[in-house]
């Protein structure tokens, strides 16, 4: 494990990153919000190498085809400065998620949670996957300040003309804004 420094010039002896690690960051995205980005930027300081993986929720219906999806979160994230040799943007919309897992050599799942209710929904679905293929699944508390957003809070306030620029990566905010989203 190797330690970090801080952003303030001290090495914090609790932080670590996890070496020789491949990390799953799935979701919906749609769109990708900046707490999507705060976990993705996370998990590639703690893992070596980060797919970010759009997946199909059939409970949900999209806004953006998953294509679009994928376009801007590699624009948000090339955007934000998160070295491009460490993450993989991918989708994934056949079988299990735990098999795109295996498939690409993965043993951790990285889910950002903002609340008990994201909690609960969640915890089952990480029990399941670590009894059906032995992926773990780490829960990243979210900035404070991003604590509240969420990706049908962004499409609500998209579709009613309000500004989403403070929830949104620049690049999801320009395409909203351009009306193609939305």
């Amino acid at each position: 494990m190797r330690r970090n420094a801080q952003p303030w010039g001290r090495t914090d002896r609790y932080a670590v990153t996890v070496s020789n690690q491949i990390a799953v960051v799935p979701g919906s995205f749609d769109p990708p919000t900046l707490g999507h980005l705060d976990v993705i930027r996370r998990a590639a300081d703690l893992y070596d190498r980060v797919h970010v993986v759009v997946v199909h929720n059939p409970g949900k219906e999209a806004l953006l085809p998953i294509a679009q999806r994928l376009v801007l979160l590699e624009q948000s994230i090339a955007e934000a400065g998160v070295p491009a040799e460490r993450v993989t943007v991918a989708s994934w919309s056949v079988g299990l998620l735990v098999d795109y897992v295996t498939e690409v050599g993965a043993s951790v799942l990285v889910k950002g949670i903002r609340s008990q209710v994201d909690v609960t929904y969640e915890a089952p679905m990480a029990v399941v996957n670590r009894n059906l293929a032995g992926v773990e699944t780490v829960f990243l508390l979210p900035d404070p300040a991003l604590a509240l957003v969420s990706s049908s809070l962004v499409r609500q306030v998209a579709a009613l003309g309000g500004d989403v620029s403070p929830y949104v990566p620049g690049a999801v905010a320009r395409f909203l804004d351009t009306g193609s989203g939305a």
